[in-house]
């Protein structure tokens, strides 16, 4: 370990893999080390065992939920939208030869205290309660809008800088209700709360645009995917990519102390009395306390069930939004599932996730609305987590911290925080047009 790196990586969460894979492509050598004997940190899946001994303090779970192998249970859930950033890094980086994905059947809004299907074709739209038959119309030529906005095209722009007008004003103009907004806003642009609506209009316009491109994709039931056997394959197969551009691995490292030179810099990593040299330090929150400070919390419930969420077609594989407004709270609340047929549980059985960002100290109540949506459960475990945000200057002391995972049961933020610290790193970004035909052969349908 006595040897000097250009980069030593904490942690083998899905940020700091990524990250890891995409310094070692570039040429740089890398360490990563990482205090647990698994990958995945935060973001690992866990067996039947390991989730039983982890929220009831025993590795014994029932035999009527079948064998603890065949659970792949995630920590972080979230879905990855076909046309998204994380998706379009996974081919840039070739790692699609490592994993499988099946696309996702369906996405839903809670809205008036039921659940809706956010429509996926004409038909399904035409046939939604979500709007009345004038209010469609009106959504229609917005939609309408939307899909023909091109930034490089001043034509499609009707006059307007959307740059400088807020979403508010431009859903204005178009005569919307507040329930379509509503819709919009949080199925559709996956905004967390209603800042959006005072912020310009050009960020929701790019956020659908992207959703209806990752569900043209598949012409299936939502524009998500979501790999065979859960997340926690991701974090594995970029260490694989790493490994073959010379990155070296350690787990089971205690402590993991970062050194400093006189200047405040960063000078190396010492673990078991071996000092490893380092240029930077990239790592999660847990690794370098003294440089993050607390931004809230996230609530999160794990079902085990023996049935499909009542209300979802029998989908296998779910995301449901609760919006802030539908529920009295400050931002929204997400039901995640997915089933054996993603390889996550044994035959028959279904992993649910209800997640928030906390706003009380009581999980089981908060996420009541959520909960009750998902019937009869077999088991139900709570979670909660701090999250916190780096608050060092990396050009001062050349540390790399990352952000802590969200609420939300999608990747986008996940992915923006790991190509802002690239570039903060390297002071390049990822050229991330691919053609992304390229994936299909590791997609299954």
């Amino acid at each position: 370990m006595d040897e000097e790196y250009d980069v030593i990586v904490l942690g083998t969460g899905l940020k700091e893999c990524i990250l890891s894979g995409l310094l070692s492509v570039d040429g740089l050598k890398v360490l990563h080390m990482d205090r647990n004997d698994y990958y995945g940190g935060d973001s690992t899946s866990l067996n039947l065992n390991q989730l039983w001994k982890r929220f009831r303090g025993e590795d014994k779970p029932p035999a009527h939920l079948g064998a603890s192998r065949d659970y792949n249970v995630d920590m972080v859930p979230k879905f990855m939208m076909a046309n998204g950033t994380l998706v379009r890094t996974l081919i840039h980086t070739d790692v699609t030869k490592y994993l499988s994905f099946k696309a996702v059947d369906g996405s839903y809004v809670f809205s008036k205290r039921k659940i809706h299907k956010v429509p996926a074709t004409d038909m399904e739209a035409l046939k939604s309660p979500l709007m009345g038959l004038f209010e469609k119309r009106r959504a229609r030529n917005f939609f309408v809008y939307v899909q023909n906005y091109n930034e490089a095209d001043p034509v499609t722009h009707q006059g307007l800088d959307l740059t400088r007008i807020t979403t508010r004003e431009l859903i204005l103009k178009h005569g919307l209700s507040d329930d379509t907004v509503d819709f919009i806003g949080h199925a559709l642009a996956l905004h967390r709360d209603d800042r959006y609506l005072n912020e310009p209009a050009l960020d929701t316009i790019k956020r659908m645009k992207l959703y209806a491109e990752s569900l043209a994709r598949f012409q299936g039931g939502s524009p998500y995917i979501y790999p065979l056997y859960g997340l926690g394959e991701l974090p594995q197969a970029f260490a694989r990519l790493s490994a073959v551009y010379g990155g070296t691995y350690m787990l089971n490292k205690p402590e993991c102390k970062v050194e400093f030179d006189i200047e405040g810099k960063v000078c190396g990593v010492t673990s078991e009395g071996e000092t490893a040299k380092c240029k930077k330090v990239v790592c999660d929150p847990s690794y370098l306390p003294s440089k993050v400070r607390k931004i809230g919390k996230v609530a999160r419930a794990i079902a085990i069930m023996s049935h499909p969420i009542p209300n979802t077609n029998e989908s296998h594989s779910i995301q449901i939004i609760l919006p802030q407004k539908q529920l009295g709270r400050k931002s929204d609340m997400y039901v995640f599932c997915c089933s054996y047929t993603h390889n996550v549980a044994p035959k028959g059985k279904f992993i649910a996730f209800v997640s928030a960002e906390a706003e009380t100290d009581n999980p089981q109540s908060e996420l009541k609305p959520g909960i009750d949506l998902l019937g009869q459960v077999d088991e139900l475990f709570f979670d909660m987590y701090d999250r916190y945000e780096p608050v060092n200057e990396p050009s001062l002391d050349n540390c790399f911290v990352s952000m802590s995972y969200d609420a939300t049961t999608h990747f986008e933020t996940t992915v923006t925080d790991v190509l802002s610290m690239y570039t903060a790193i390297t002071g390049k970004t990822v050229d991330l047009s691919v053609d992304l035909s390229a994936a299909s052969a590791a997609e299954e349908y």
